[in-house]
């Protein structure tokens, strides 16, 4: 007998259909092949099949059984085919009417005791499979129900076992579709507040203005000044995520695996911090079977990483693609994978490799050369990319005994909301979204100087000598601080603004 089941195959974030054929001869020696690319994962569903068939009371056929998951030129990797398999043995043997498989799509992983275990994906094949096998009917493990459930167009159906899912197709035990309910509560009390940093006036303005062009930003200051406790507040002022942002976002984390049994969307912004010896690797993705990296876990979110120049040299390199485009491209020899990856980096580094330099209590002990070649760690072309370095002070004693209430997070965010929604209707018809992701063609059209500021940028592009890509940042910035002002047209103070937050090339030593 021939028995076909449908399921699917992630490759990167893209959902494939696959046909799972079964056939069970009549004669010949037993035996189980599974052809059509299989990985070793895959393989080894064998053994987890016929251990889940004995304890769950099904017989298994000692006949010759052959597998084949077409398209047979894709490979498949992974343990989501466990469960149509042996589903699909089953109908070939009679167990389950055959004309009923033809309305479902199918994955799961088994155990040895035939629970159905989650899988990673479920989001990406929900999402996409109505309109890829027309299939409006899903059954998937029990642990990935709200993560699935999120796609209203599509039934779901959680199963706990594979008895559970054999009298399902058999109609001897009802499953309500499930649905989750998509709900987005006020998450600013769940991040840490802006006004528990004390002093640093000046880096908090760099901060709403990062948040609200979705420009980049680098922090340049002595140990203890505040960078990492000023990073760790930027999501607080962030816009709440959006329905499609989330889903986004929950689509990445669901294929690393990081989506918990009980939610089924990610409603908070990403902030990721990989530590300064992850490898390119791990900071971009990539593995024999490609894999989101920090960049796209970051996706809609902040990426903040510390201790910037102890990176490796080429992890760094890395970021220039992805900060440019706003995805990863991952080749390999079966596939091309793109990832999403549109993050607001935030890097914070100290002037000098002991700290001290600039320092208003301390003398720095470095001499000028190490300074160089510490602050080359972080090549030109990288920096030119980030569209903000500001220098975070020591705070001192005073500022630390004010007992004052600065302004909260709340206060802030709804700024940059009112400058993210300007930003939002000016680029309505332009494909992009904020001042940070402008092209050419943008800041012609909505970024005129008058003459005051054209010679204000002269000068300051003569004196520091910047890049034609750090002249384009410069106007970008003014273009936001513009906006934050509900200002129409760029103004000379704006320009005279965004220069200041060119630090790193006014850093002498």
């Amino acid at each position: 007998m021939l028995a076909r089941v449908q399921s699917a195959h992630l490759i990167g974030i893209e959902p494939y259909s696959v046909d799972v054929e079964v056939d069970i001869a009549q004669k010949g020696l037993p035996h189980f092949n599974i052809v059509g690319l299989p990985d070793t994962a895959v393989k080894e569903s064998r053994d987890r099949i016929k251990s889940a068939f004995k304890n769950t009371g099904f017989p298994f056929p000692i006949k010759p059984i052959t597998v084949n998951l077409a398209p047979a030129d894709l490979k498949k990797e992974g343990s989501s085919f466990d469960l149509p398999i042996a589903i699909g043995i089953l109908a070939a043997v009679g167990h389950i009417p055959m004309n009923v498989l033809e309305n479902y799509l199918i994955v799961g992983e088994l155990s040895l005791e035939g629970k159905v275990r989650p899988i990673k994906g479920t989001l990406c094949i929900a999402s996409k499979i109505k309109d890829k096998n027309k299939i409006e009917k899903i059954i998937i493990p029990k642990s990935n129900a709200y993560e699935a459930g999120v796609v209203h167009s599509v039934e779901v159906y959680p199963v706990e076992s594979l008895a559970e899912a054999v009298k399902f197709l058999r109609a001897e035990k009802e499953i309500k579709s499930f649905k989750s309910d998509i709900s987005f509560e006020n998450n600013l009390n769940l991040y840490e507040d802006i006004s528990d940093v004390k002093g640093q006036f000046h880096a908090k303005r760099a901060l709403e203005i990062a948040a609200a062009g979705s420009h980049n930003i680098l922090f340049i200051g002595p140990p203890g000044s505040g960078k990492s406790m000023l990073a760790k507040r930027l999501p607080g002022i962030l816009p709440p995520m959006t329905i499609e942002e989330a889903i986004e976002t929950t689509k990445i984390h669901s294929v690393a695996g990081l989506i918990p049994d009980d939610k089924g969307l990610i409603t908070q912004r990403p902030f990721r911090s990989p530590h300064h010896s992850s490898s390119d690797v791990s900071l971009i993705g990539g593995g024999q079977i490609p894999k989101p990296g920090e960049v796209s876990l970051a996706h809609n979110g902040v990426l903040f990483l510390d201790e910037l120049p102890e990176f490796k040299r080429n992890v760094l390199e890395v970021l220039r693609q992805p900060l440019e485009d706003g995805f990863v491209t991952v080749a390999r020899s079966y596939a091309t994978v793109q990832f999403p990856a549109r993050f607001l980096l935030i890097g914070a580094m100290n002037p000098c490799p002991c700290g001290n330099f600039g320092d208003s209590l301390k003398t720095c002990l470095c001499p000028p050369g190490m300074i160089m070649r510490y602050r080359s760690r972080i090549s030109g072309p990288l920096l030119d990319r980030i569209d903000i370095h500001i220098e975070v002070p020591r705070v001192n004693y005073s500022e630390l005994k004010d007992e004052d209430v600065s302004e909260n997070s709340k206060i802030v965010c709804e700024r940059v909301i009112f400058a993210r929604k300007i930003q939002l209707e000016r680029f309505k018809s332009e494909g992009i979204y904020f001042n940070a992701h402008m092209k050419a063609k943008h800041l012609k059209k909505f970024c005129k100087l008058d003459e005051d500021s054209h010679r204000l940028l002269q000068q300051a592009m003569e004196k520091l000598s910047l890049s034609a890509r750090a002249y384009s940042k410069i106007i970008k910035v003014a273009r936001t601080i513009a906006d934050l002002e509900a200002s129409e047209n760029i103004k000379s103070s704006h320009i005279a603004e965004a220069i200041q937050y060119r630090s790193f090339e006014r850093l002498k030593f």
